[in-house]
């Protein structure tokens, strides 16, 4: 299926070690909490002390109380180990909280981080980026980031910590038997790389077709129409059950994996356990040793190899969060295209602290003056030497076939994007002096395939002014002629628009965003195929409104229906990135040129499915 070809243009391969240089990228989220961080590290470290410290408790009341046959001073002995049995219990507790609130923090912080940063990349961004890649980084990468640091780093600590600390007591009490004990230690470290390099290459390769898995699942869902359209449902099954039969496949190997391993691990461990009962047992009937070291020893050796199997597979998932951290970095250094200069943001603000008291008042007159511009993708110039004067309040349709640069002249004239040569001017100024939100909250913008959010009609409309009163809702909406149609829904104004709109037909979509444009009055007014979705009922309803809405109001309508593009004040046929022709409706069929043959095309066209209707 076609859904892993986007991921995989954003994929990375996986890392084989941790990289310093790829963690140092969190510090300054982490710096923010390193007094919790260093309680989370303190707690940690008690937790595992104590751990160390409960079989020489053991070792006590073996050689103090039960081969002496004597209870002197037990209840000293009683409420210590309580006192201590408290405090672990303590410990736990605090650690269990502090580790929790740690990861949710840390989380939020990335997930706020990541999404404020993508309110600020300029549209090639989106142009070149999946919508699922955005997600997932955003939701899944940074849940990853705080779960590993929050408790695999800490657990790790533990462990190496643990390790470290019954060594030193076992060589403290016999180095002796200990240094025969810490013989098993290199065959389980070993066993370990090569079982847990295994297990994290399958663990990698069950991750990735689970993504394949959920992108047939997604796609199979939003493409439902279209398969049983095509009749190609068992295609998708067919592919569908490829995908899972590679899931079965892959987790069987790697429950065999686990399988071989855990018992390899409790083999060593029994190894550990009979060297200590055999050697610690003949010197306890020397009399070289204590009984109750015998007992200490015994549990030590039964339970330092899991730590051991424990850090081996945190540093695992440490390697495979790498890549987590790569990709929710890579969106934090990734810088827009379209920048404003320090000294105009110090006067005008940026998106998040507008100086709107700075803001000049826009009128709408908009030049270009020798454009050349390319995408920031590719090196093919699509305007060259490109020159155009537009007075304010003048309608200006463009029309051409598909690539020939319409789109390309409408997002330059609204700084989505910026001219790789020449200038701009907004009312005689660069516009790159000024701000872009200065600019954008200026501009009305009506698509082809109108966006709705999830909410009621009433908030959506609200989004083109978000202090307008219901009554000036009404009224926007009575404009583009929505009223009537909007008061017919369930709930007329509080009706649900569902997920994207997805409650509503096309043309209900784009009357809503047409009402939400006029509520936000702007000055520079644009109009992208905006009704080529819309039925010709519906299209004839919003003409007028369109007519009264682009009065004194500079505007850009990109038209597929040349029909509804007969008013323009000035009608600019684009081929190649150049103006070839331009007029008035009546002149340019005067000329006889490209334009007229679009027009005459266009209209036996529309003639014919018309007769085909009758």
């Amino acid at each position: 299926m076609a859904q892993t070809a986007a991921a995989s243009s954003k994929t990375q391969e996986a890392p084989k070690s941790v990289n310093m240089k790829v963690w140092k990228k969190l510090f300054p989220f982490l710096a923010k909490y390193k007094g919790r961080l260093t309680w989370l590290v303190f707690i940690n470290l008690v937790c595992a002390l104590i751990d160390i410290i409960l079989p020489l408790f053991q070792k006590l009341a073996i050689d103090h109380f039960i081969v002496p046959g004597t209870t002197e001073n037990i209840w000293f002995f009683a409420g210590v180990y309580a006192l201590v049995i408290a405090l672990q219990t303590f410990s736990v507790i605090m650690f269990s909280r502090s580790a929790n609130r740690m990861e949710m923090y840390l989380g939020k912080d990335l997930k706020s981080a990541v999404f404020t940063h993508l309110q600020t990349l300029s549209f090639n961004y989106y142009n070149t980026t999946p919508v699922g890649y955005m997600l997932a980084r955003v939701m899944s990468d940074t849940s990853r980031i705080g779960e590993v640091i929050a408790w695999g780093l800490i657990d790790l600590m533990w462990a190496l910590t643990y390790v470290g600390g019954v060594l030193f007591v076992m060589f403290t009490l016999n180095w002796k038997l200990a240094l025969l004990v810490t013989l098993v230690v290199p065959p389980v470290v070993l066993a370990t790389r090569f079982f847990q390099k295994r297990i994290l290459t399958v663990n990698r390769q069950v991750r990735a077709i689970n993504s394949q898995m959920t992108g047939a699942f997604n796609e199979g869902i939003t493409g439902a129409r279209t398969s049983k359209t095509l009749v190609i449902e068992d295609l998708n099954d067919a592919e569908f059950q490829e995908i899972t039969g590679n899931l079965y496949t892959k987790n069987i190997h790697l429950v065999r994996l686990n399988a071989l391993y855990i018992p390899v691990v409790l083999c060593f461990s029994s190894i550990a356990t009979a060297i200590v009962l055999v050697q610690g047992g003949r010197m306890a009937m020397e009399g070289v040793m204590l009984l109750g070291t015998l007992s200490a020893f015994l549990t030590y050796a039964v339970n330092m190899l899991n730590p051991i199997e424990q850090a081996a597979r945190i540093i695992g998932e440490l390697i495979s969060t790498q890549a987590n951290v790569e990709r929710v970095t890579d969106i934090l250094e990734t810088q827009p295209t379209v920048t404003d200069s320090p000294e105009v943001v110090a006067k005008y603000g940026d998106c998040f602290h507008p100086k709107k008291e700075n803001w000049e008042p826009i009128e709408g007159n908009i030049e270009f003056r020798h454009v050349d511009f390319h995408y920031p993708d590719s090196q093919e110039e699509i305007l060259h030497d490109f020159n155009l004067t537009v007075k304010s309040g003048t309608t200006v349709a463009i029309v051409g076939e598909t690539g020939a640069g319409k789109s390309t002249l409408v997002n330059l004239c609204c700084r989505f994007f910026e001219p790789t040569g020449g200038q701009i001017l907004i009312d005689g100024v660069d516009y790159r002096q000024r701000s872009q939100l200065w600019l954008h909250s200026s501009l009305g913008y009506v698509l082809q395939t109108p966006h709705l959010f999830s909410g009621t009609v009433k908030e959506n409309i609200r989004y083109g002014k978000l202090d307008a009163t219901d009554e000036e809702i009404i009224a926007a909406a009575k404009i583009v002629s929505a009223h009537e149609i909007i008061e017919a829904m369930d709930k007329g104004y509080d009706s649900d628009v569902g997920e994207g709109g997805d409650k509503l037909s096309t043309g209900e979509k784009q009357l809503i965003s047409f009402a939400r444009a006029v509520l936000a009055d702007p000055r520079i007014f644009v109009l992208d195929e905006a009704t080529s979705s819309i039925d010709t009922k519906t299209e004839q309803l919003i003409q007028n409104a369109i007519s009264h809405l682009l009065q004194n109001r500079t505007s850009f309508l990109i038209a597929h229906r040349l029909s509804t593009i007969r008013q323009a004040d000035i009608i600019l046929v684009v081929r190649d990135g150049q103006i070839i022709e331009q007029g008035t409706h009546q002149q340019l069929l005067e000329q006889k040129g490209y334009y007229h043959t679009l027009y005459r095309n266009q209209y036996a066209k529309e003639a014919a499915e018309k007769l085909n209707w009758q």
